[in-house]
C-alpha cells in the first residue's frame, strides 16, 4: 500500500523515530513532507526518548503522536511504554510504526532472528493493539482496523502497525548527502592498519561490514575484531569492559555518530573511568546511513567537546587523511584515553559483503585471541 494512504488515515501531524531500512518508504515520505522540523518530524537519539518526546507533544497539544522504529528498538521503548504512557499511569495515546526485521520464515541477518520472533508478542504483552501490514494488505483492511485502534487511542492506550518487508510504497526519491570528503572504507583501513594486532570493537552496520571486508581483502584473520552486529549504541561499553579487564592491551573502538547519540551517557562513563588503553574513534557522517541515510544531529554538535567535558583527556576532530594518520599515531603512542572524530562522506560499495561466520564463532575466536 502507498505510505501516503497510511499517514493520511492516521492523521497525525507529529512524527518522531529512529530510521529503519524496512521503513524507507515512510522515512523518505516524511522527509519530503516535513524535512527535519521540530514541530512535525524529529529523528530521535533512541526509540525510548522518541516516545518521551511524543508524550510531551501529547501533553502540550492533546493530539496523538506517531513513533516509528525498527523492531530492534522495541527494547528501548519498554520502560516509558510501561511506566509513562501506559493507561495505568498517564494514559498517553501513541501510534507505533515498526519495521519487522527477522520475520520468521524470511531470511535475515543473525542479530534480527530472535528479535523477529518476539516482535509481535512483545507489543501484545505490553498491551499494545497490534496489526501486521504486509505487501498484500489493502487500505480497506487497514481502515477497518483503524476503527478499533481509534477507540484504544481515545481511552489513552497505544497501537502498533507492524510493517513486513515490501509492505509500504513511496514513489518519491530522496537523496542524502553531506559536505565531507573522506571515504569511510578508506578511513577504516587506516584505523585497522594503525591498530595492528590490537583488538578492535566495531559498531553495528556498515562499519563492521567494512572492517570485515578489509580483513578479507588482506587475507587476514578476523580474530582481532569483535563485530557488534546488533545492539546499536553499545559498542563503546563493550570496548570499555574489555579495556578495564585487559589493561595491558591497547583496545580500539570504531563507533558511529548515530550509535554515539543513541546512548550518549556512555561517554560520561568512559570519561569517568579513563581507561588509558582505550582509543575511541567516532566516524561521523551525520547520517543513519546503514538504514537509508536519514540525517542525525551529529553534524551540528561538538563530539570532541562533549567527550572532553565527560572526562576524556584527549579528543580531536579530523576531516582529512593526513590529520587522521597523525592523530591515530599519537593516540596509539600515548598512555591515555583518546577520542578521534572522523568526518566522512555518505556512501558505500554496492557489493559490500557481510560476515560469513556466525556471531558466536566470532565471539569464540575473539575471546581466544584476547586470552593470548
Amino acid at each position: 500500500m502507498k505510505v501516503q494512504d497510511l499517514l493520511d488515515l492516521i492523521g497525525s501531524d507529529f512524527y518522531t523515530g529512529v530510521p529503519d531500512s524496512q521503513l524507507k518508504a515512510l522515512c523518505n515520505c516524511l522527509m519530503e513532507r516535513y524535512g527535519i522540523d521540530s514541530k512535525h518530524h524529529v529523528i530521535g537519539a533512541n526509540e525510548g526518548s522518541c516516545l518521551a518526546l511524543a508524550a510531551g507533544y501529547h501533553l502540550a497539544t492533546g493530539k496523538v503522536p506517531v513513533i516509528y522504529m525498527q523492531n530492534s528498538g522495541e527494547g528501548n521503548i519498554i520502560n516509558p511504554l510501561a511506566s509513562l504512557v501506559n493507561d495505568k499511569v498517564y494514559k498517553i495515546p501513541a501510534v507505533f510504526v515498526i519495521g519487522w526485521r527477522g520475520e520468521p520464515g524470511i531470511h535475515d541477518e543473525p542479530q534480527h532472528v530472535y528479535q523477529g520472533e518476539v516482535t509481535v508478542k512483545l507489543m501484545e504483552d505490553m498491551d499494545v493493539g497490534t496489526f501486521v501490514i504486509g505487501p498484500d494488505t489493502t487500505l480497506d483492511e487497514v481502515k477497518k482496523v483503524w476503527e478499533s485502534f481509534s477507540k484504544l487511542l481515545g481511552s489513552g492506550r497505544q497501537c502498533a502497525f507492524i510493517i513486513r518487508k515490501g509492505a509500504l510504497e513511496f514513489e518519491g526519491k530522496t537523496d542524502y548527502a553531506n559536505s565531507y570528503e573522506l571515504n569511510r572504507e578508506e578511513v577504516i583501513s587506516h584505523i585497522a592498519d594503525r591498530a595492528g594486532a590490537s583488538p578492535i570493537v566495531s559498531t553495528t552496520g556498515k562499519i563492521s561490514r567494512e572492517l570485515y571486508e578489509y580483513r578479507e581483502h588482506k587475507g587476514m584473520s578476523h580474530e582481532t575484531d569483535f563485530l557488534t552486529v546488533g545492539s546499536m549504541g553499545h559498542a563503546s561499553q563493550i570496548a570499555l569492559g574489555i579495556a578495564i579487564n585487559k589493561p595491558n592491551k591497547k583496545v580500539w573502538c570504531i563507533d558511529g555518530d548515530g550509535a554515539v547519540l543513541m546512548h550518549m551517557g556512555s561517554l560520561a562513563l568512559i570519561g569517568t573511568n579513563k581507561p588509558s588503553n582505550l582509543i575511541h574513534v567516532v566516524i561521523n557522517n551525520s547520517a543513519h546511513e546503514t538504514v537509508g541515510g536519514m540525517p542525525t544531529v551529529a553534524g551540528s554538535i561538538d563530539i570532541p567537546g562533549i567527550a572532553m567535558s565527560c572526562g576524556y583527556p584527549h579528543a580531536v576532530s579530523v576531516s582529512c587523511l593526513e590529520d587522521l594518520d597523525r592523530e591515530l599515531a599519537l593516540a596509539n603512542s600515548q598512555d591515555e584515553l583518546s577520542l578521534i572524530e572522523v568526518k566522512c562522506s555518505l556512501g558505500s560499495r554496492s557489493d559490500l559483503g557481510r560476515p560469513k561466520e556466525a556471531p558466536a564463532d566470532n565471539k569464540e575466536a575473539f575471546m581466544k585471541y584476547l586470552s593470548t
